[in-house]
């Protein structure tokens, strides 16, 4: 046996995905001659029907104008590039006395394309497939092994709207879209210092995704943005298409349902952060930028927060820290509480829950299982159907196949009254749905057979999970561990702003931190 599965690995190991190379025609630099050039671009876009080109003449020197279909604005088009060109191409036709050589004309068309301000040359035909690729109009003149890329995206995309996983009450109602341009400027308008920092590269092997390292030079700490620049270089990936593909290569070990790397919609958090010496990756595609690194306590914290008065912003932070515990902890201590330790109920409340019981079929770890999986069930059917359809399978089949199932005599009415607490306090930290789900399910089972000793153990190993992760050097779970009494003004309760603004705290300066503090 012991052979079989040393063979099934080794097997497995042998067969291992490889990431594949670039193509290497793509790292070959362009060639002098335009019909080279031409036919080398046309071989290895494969004739796709979206790749458009189009010659003209400017005296005795040929000019190629390369678009990608859908992609160029037309009317930006028309008033940079359409007047340049045709007095090229009107100059040629009169049959100037004086013939232009590759060179003057490559100046000519910058004196008149000055307008243009995002040109670049290139002298790959890797970099001339990027650029149009992402919205870039290319020239290439005969005579010259090199290429002018002009900025005239025109693409569709969604307009800028509030967003919809970071809900505010004050505050801006902006929120991140998927072109990565856009999201820059979003930033700079709120940072208007030039000590910010916007480090673009391109990811994927195949799909070249732009993404945006942002971070501000005076505090972020120089070890911790290599760490991140290295990690983001050096990862194998066919395809980028979400943020949520890059967050695996930015976490530490050891393995934990808490993430290091946190998430935002919001252009105000994402500044927020980055003040404090974090950095933050804008991935272009997706809303949604990471932020690392990540602690524990920022889960529980939003923007309305810092807009409502300092007692009403202590008051929902602390029931954000009960709501996490009563989701987690609440119907695994219902069922080793009611299976193992009975006497700890009150007898008024003790009786009905023997009553409900004792007409059910099955253990109540059973039902605490059945009923949740029913819930969450019903919640992703909600989540993936129509707007329209989804809202009546969430509502209607909760209270259907919850009076159902009690009327059924299968599940006992204290147990549906578990699920809806349990249920209704998961979304109030919305960022953590992901590791409640589990550790709910978790305790259910550990409560059903260990009873509170085994909740307790369970309870204890999270917490050492939780203190072992330091994500890019610093605790997550700083600074209430290790201690520090000066960042704890704003960790379950929130001191006034007269207080904050004393001092810009950076994720370098916690204790325990193994970053440079630089």
């Amino acid at each position: 046996m012991f052979q079989f599965f040393k063979r099934e690995v080794w097997r497995e190991r042998q067969q291992e995905y490889q990431s594949p190379a670039p193509s290497p025609a793509e790292g070959e630099r362009l060639l002098p001659s335009l019909s080279d050039n031409m036919i080398a671009i046309r071989r290895l876009f494969d004739n796709s029907a979206d790749f458009i080109d189009r010659r003209m003449m400017a005296g005795n020197t040929e000019i190629a104008l390369l678009v990608c279909e859908g992609m160029v604005n037309l009317q930006a088009f028309a008033e940079l590039m359409a007047q340049p060109l045709s007095d090229l191409a009107a100059a040629g036709q009169a049959g100037e006395k004086t013939a232009k050589s590759a060179e003057e004309i490559l100046g000519q068309l910058r004196a008149h394309l000055m307008m243009g301000f995002d040109q670049k040359e290139f002298y790959t035909y890797g970099e001339l497939f990027a650029f149009i690729m992402s919205g870039f109009s290319v020239l290439l003149i005969d005579g010259l092994a090199l290429g002018i890329a002009i900025g005239m995206q025109g693409f569709s995309f969604r307009s800028i709207s509030e967003p919809s996983s970071e809900v505010n009450v004050r505050g801006s109602r902006e929120g991140f879209v998927e072109p990565l341009r856009i999201n820059l400027t979003m930033v700079r308008r709120r940072i208007k210092s030039p000590l910010l920092k916007f480090e673009m590269m391109n990811v994927g092997v195949r799909s070249k995704t732009d993404i945006c390292l942002v971070y501000m030079t005076d505090s972020v700490s120089g070890k911790m943005l290599d760490k991140v620049r290295s990690r983001l270089q050096s990862l194998k990936l066919d395809i980028v298409l979400e943020s949520g593909y890059l967050e695996p290569f930015l976490e530490d070990r050891p393995l934990s349902l808490f993430s290091g790397v946190g998430t935002t919609e919001r252009p105000d958090t994402l500044c927020a952060k980055i003040c404090e010496g974090r950095i933050a990756v804008l991935v272009d595609g997706t809303p949604f930028a990471l932020i690392v690194p990540y602690l524990f306590n920022e889960h529980f914290q939003s923007l309305d927060d810092y807009t409502h008065r300092p007692y009403y912003a202590t008051f929902i932070r602390l029931l954000k820290y009960t709501a996490f515990l009563f989701t987690i902890l609440l119907p695994g201590a219902y069922v080793a509480l009611a299976s193992f330790h009975p006497e700890l109920f009150p007898n008024a409340l003790l009786f009905n829950i023997a009553t409900s019981e004792e007409s059910t079929p099955f253990p109540l770890m059973f039902e605490a299982l059945l009923i949740h999986f029913i819930y969450e069930l019903m919640r992703e059917a909600g989540l993936r159907l129509p707007r329209p359809i989804g809202h009546a399978v969430s509502i209607v089949g909760a209270l259907v196949i919850g009076d159902a199932a009690v009327t059924a005599g299968l599940i006992g009415a204290p147990m549906v009254m578990v699920v809806a607490v349990t249920a209704i306090s998961s979304f109030v930290v919305p960022s953590l749905y992901q590791s409640i789900t589990v550790l709910r399910f978790a305790f259910i089972l550990i409560g059903g057979t260990l009873g509170l000793f085994g909740m307790t153990l369970g309870l204890t190993m999270v917490l050492c999970n939780l203190c072992a992760k330091h994500p890019m050097g610093v605790p997550q779970t700083a600074p209430a561990s290790p201690f520090s009494l000066y960042p704890m003004r704003d960790i379950f309760t929130r001191a006034s702003w007269r207080r904050l603004g004393q001092r810009q705290l950076r994720i370098q300066e916690l204790p325990g931190s193994e970053t440079d503090k630089s």
